[in-house]
């Protein structure tokens, strides 16, 4: 085959190409939400408490340790599951509970999940339980306006002073 003939077909081959890579860069037309849509994003970890107090140990179960672990307080590792709930006008949206991460069940449970809302006014309740016994210790609820095409983040923060912990960002 001769070198023009050669130089020829490569450039139909690139030409087809390219033809290909411009027309799938443009269609189908990709829509990240509906127009009359919004976004909630719930984003997280967070170590629950530990599942279990700790306890001191007698003299008995000391002399039963060898010298290099004799320590007093027996504190066991685990931590317990985080329960979260959202509500959005009054309709749970959404509950999970979350496992503790880790070979010892004793590091943080995370979550990252989307909901597709429509844009308007929204009355939210977010609602956290890191502890084995008892309700929800942390609860929040605030009124947001969703503007269309936008997103809100739902974070938690356990240890903000003064806070309930949820945050809205919006």
């Amino acid at each position: 085959m001769s070198r023009p003939l050669q130089y020829f077909g490569q450039g139909v081959a690139f030409a087809v190409f390219a033809v290909v890579v411009g027309y799938l860069s443009t269609s189908p037309e990709y829509v990240h939400l509906p127009a009359d849509n919004a976004l909630v994003k719930l984003s997280f970890s967070h170590a629950a408490q530990h599942k279990m107090a700790c306890r001191e140990r007698t003299d008995e179960e000391l002399a039963k340790l060898p010298k290099h672990m004799r320590i007093r307080k027996d504190c066991p590792r685990e931590r317990a599951d985080v329960v979260v709930e959202l509500e959005m006008d009054g309709k749970q949206m959404f509950h999970v509970v979350l496992p503790p991460t880790g070979l010892t069940h004793d590091g943080a449970s995370s979550i990252y999940r989307r909901f597709p809302v429509l844009a308007g006014e929204h009355n939210f309740v977010a609602r956290l339980k890191d502890q084995a016994e008892g309700d929800f210790n942390f609860v929040y609820e605030e009124k947001v306006h969703l503007a269309a095409g936008r997103v809100m983040v739902i974070d938690f923060k356990a240890d903000v002073p003064g806070a309930t912990g949820f945050m809205f960002i919006n």
